[in-house]
């Protein structure tokens, strides 16, 4: 399982984008596909809101990788 640390710098990040940024995917149109696909999920549950609003403490899961927001 890889594990990744995400340091936000505002107060949320769109999900789609923190796909892009964790490097993931190539942008934020390929972000929200694997968000619809759902293949994404959010603390445990499967989120298909494609610009969810991802705060600090939360935990994005894709795969074996689990991206930590801090």
């Amino acid at each position: 399982m890889q594990k990744i640390s995400f340091d936000l710098a505002g107060e949320f990040v769109e999900l789609n984008q923190l796909l892009k940024l964790a490097g993931l995917c190539d942008s934020g149109g390929a972000g929200k596909n694997l968000v619809a696909s759902g293949v994404v999920s959010v603390d445990g549950k499967k989120e298909l809101r494609k610009t969810a609003k991802i705060r600090s403490g939360q935990v994005v899961a894709l795969g074996d990788v689990r991206i930590s927001v801090t």
